[in-house]
């Protein structure tokens, strides 16, 4: 596939250009689960900024879900990470694995802990999101709470 085309694919993703990312599909459906040079899939892009009704273009059109870039993160990580909400619950609501590990062994469940995100956090939790999933380094959810000084997810990790 011509680096034009997934260079036009990927930038109309980063964009918001949800007419252009549906009609490339229409025209290379295989698109939907290509990466770029960091691995990254299209669902994982879209996810990452927040861009929900191409990652509901993307999902309708078959892309797969679960996939992981070259340093694990899934687009629901992604999502956590940059604290959106509505990605997140939407993500969920199809079935995103919540205890997939990158990499470092973080989970979605570390990325809501560690940046304070308390909606994306009780999500996870009330999806069976595993508090006991240790990084590399050996720290929970929990633990990551901990060290950035945030109590009230201290707290809500704890119970």
């Amino acid at each position: 596939m011509e680096n034009t085309l997934l260079d036009k694919f990927f930038n109309a993703i980063r964009n918001g250009n949800e007419e252009c990312v549906a009609m490339l599909i229409d025209v290379q459906p295989q698109l939907v689960n290509v990466r770029d040079q960091r691995g990254s899939t299209p669902l994982i892009l879209a996810a990452y900024y927040d861009q929900l009704p191409i990652v509901k273009i993307l999902i309708a059109n078959g892309a797969s879900l679960n996939e992981q870039d070259f340093s694990g993160n899934s687009a629901l990580m992604g999502a956590c990470f940059k604290g959106y909400t509505k990605v997140v619950d939407y993500l969920i609501g199809v079935g995103a694995n919540v205890n997939a590990t990158n990499a470092n062994g973080a989970t979605a469940l570390v990325y809501a802990a560690t940046f304070g995100n308390k909606d994306i956090l009780l999500k996870l939790l009330d999806n069976n999101a595993d508090k006991t999933i240790k990084d590399v380094r050996g720290n929970t959810a929990l633990m990551q709470a901990k060290l950035q000084g945030l109590n009230d997810i201290v707290a809500l990790l704890e119970d």
